[in-house]
């Protein structure tokens, strides 16, 4: 595949406002593309490099080189050359990158050039993973698109499906199935106002607290116990509690879905900084980590001793779970059997106003009758939260005045739009404490796509929780919206860009 193909369907697709538009541009160049050149070519056009960063400045990407006559660039040439220029280090290593990227950049025609300073500096965002890409993939290869959801959800990996797709056909689909020992995606839920809303919508059901921890999945084989985040990052290292615990349970290979939390002395959860610093996270509103015991909490088993339960209602998924693990690792729930009884629904409103009192963030109503989506946030599950958050992508961030000065302070958040590009929703300076804002510069600098006078835009990688008091029609931002009284909950390093809140979610809460 010639970067060049890849440059003008990128050109193109920025410029087409309807989404088949979109998904018939990708499906033609995804026809056009080698097996093997899929992951690359599909990360290429997420926006993102396989390197993740190369170590290439700002001052060293802008300058300007000479370009190329003809195209003759080709991916694996490409990223290899990125490669390489990551992989140097020692002394003289700015010297040799800048060295390298000159190579690239002279073999690259205008075009081409482009492309690649828009990818490096993380400024290009066309949108193009996801699910335009995924139905894109689908139609080049003549699958159904709901095969290849599943197949993704069960791999975790877009690029992964698309190679095997593309090199053996639609039928190659079926090797992609729950294993023990590979991570899928988690399932998520949507958003409900209240409980009674809630009820409403999911029928019989059980409400469940909702943990303020680090979403894990766990998967046992044996003695061999491994523990994944919902990122599909393994902490198996890090939490040998959990591997303990679970090595312990009567059964030989199962998968549990859960929250990992710490506890203080009374039983009522710590601050969610204190578990990510734990688990690895480098943001946190404290700024530092931290060394407490973690527990985790299970609500959900998608696989027990050779039999896949993802299809099999959320009901007996649970009477097995209740089976398997000690009730002290299970999350606190309420069955609901008829939401219409107004007994049942005090008795749903009390539940969650005790959840809120014993310290938890709220309550998910699931539905009895749901399967496990993974990967998809459904209407089967439904959060429901008194104080309004949102999980925001940082778009970039200005610098601070007073006390704050030589430090980035005024965040720039964006939600996800329906091509997986980012709308700008606002601005907010409010909830950092000191340490914060320091760790948060340092981070923020290395993430910088373009620097400007009043700050920074960034690569859009961060994801921060952000409270609210309200949302209000805008003419000022792209998505007609904004939020009112914004501040600094915490960043969520357990979540990825993918798993931002889209900008349909916020304006579904405009009064």
């Amino acid at each position: 595949m010639r970067l060049a193909d890849i440059a003008r369907t990128s050109r193109d697709i920025g410029a087409a406002s309807a989404r088949t538009e979109k998904i018939a541009l990708l499906a033609d160049l995804f026809r056009a593309t080698e097996p093997a050149d899929a992951p690359v070519v599909i990360t290429y056009l997420a926006g993102r490099l396989p390197q993740r960063r190369i170590g290439v400045g700002w001052s060293t990407l802008k300058e300007r080189r000479q370009p190329a006559a003809e195209p003759r660039l080709g991916v694996r040439e490409v990223d290899a050359t990125l490669t390489r220029i990551a992989a140097v280090s020692g002394k003289g290593a700015q010297g040799e990158r800048k060295r390298l990227l000159d190579e690239l950049m002279g073999a690259a025609t205008e075009e081409e050039q482009l492309f690649l300073f828009r990818l490096i500096s993380g400024e290009l965002r066309q949108g193009a993973l996801g699910a335009v890409a995924l139905e894109s993939i689908a139609a080049a290869a003549g699958a159904a698109v709901a095969d290849v959801r599943q197949a993704v959800m069960l791999s975790g990996s877009l690029a992964a499906v698309a190679e095997v797709l593309l090199s053996e056909g639609p039928a190659a689909l079926a090797g992609f199935r729950l294993m023990v020992g590979r991570a899928v995606l988690p399932m998520l839920a949507h958003t409900a106002k209240d409980v009674d809303e809630a009820l409403g919508r999911t029928g019989p059901c059980a409400l469940e607290e909702k943990l303020d921890g680090i979403r894990i999945q766990v998967h046992r084989d044996g003695d061999v116990v491994r523990v994944f985040t919902r990122t599909l990052a393994e902490i198996t290292d890090r939490t040998p509690e959990v591997v303990a615990l679970v090595r312990a349970l009567p059964v030989r290979q199962m998968v549990l879905d859960g929250e990992l939390l710490a506890f203080d002395e009374r039983g009522r959860p710590r601050p969610f900084q204190e578990t990510s610093g734990r688990t690895g996270s480098t943001l946190d509103v404290a700024g530092a980590r931290t060394t407490v015991p973690l527990s985790p909490v299970f609500f959900d088993v998608l696989y027990a001793d050779g039999e896949d339960l993802l299809t099999t209602p959320a009901a007996e998924r649970r009477a097995l779970l209740d089976r398997l693990v000690p009730e002290a690792q299970r999350v606190r729930r309420l069955v609901v059997a008829d939401p219409a009884d107004p007994e049942d629904r005090a008795s749903a409103t009390a539940f969650a106003a005790d959840a809120l009192e014993r310290g938890q963030e709220g309550v998910v109503v699931k539905s009895l009758d749901a399967v496990y989506s993974a990967g998809r946030r459904g209407t089967s599950w439904l959060k429901v939260k008194p104080v309004h958050t949102l999980d925001l992508v940082v778009l970039g961030a200005e610098w601070g005045h007073g006390r704050r000065t030589g430090k980035l302070s005024n965040l720039h958040l964006g939600a996800r739009g329906a091509d997986g590009s980012f709308a700008m929703l606002g601005k907010t300076f409010k909830g950092l404490t000191d340490a914060l804002l320091t760790r948060q510069t340092e981070r923020l600098r290395e993430l910088t796509a373009t620097e400007e006078p009043w700050g920074v835009t960034v690569r859009p990688e961060l994801v921060v929780e952000i409270a609210f008091d309200g949302v209000q029609r805008s003419t000022r931002y792209p998505a007609g919206v904004t939020l009112r009284f914004a501040r600094v909950v915490r960043y969520r390093e357990d979540k990825t860009p993918a798993d931002a809140d889209t900008v349909a979610t916020v304006t579904a809460l405009l009064p």
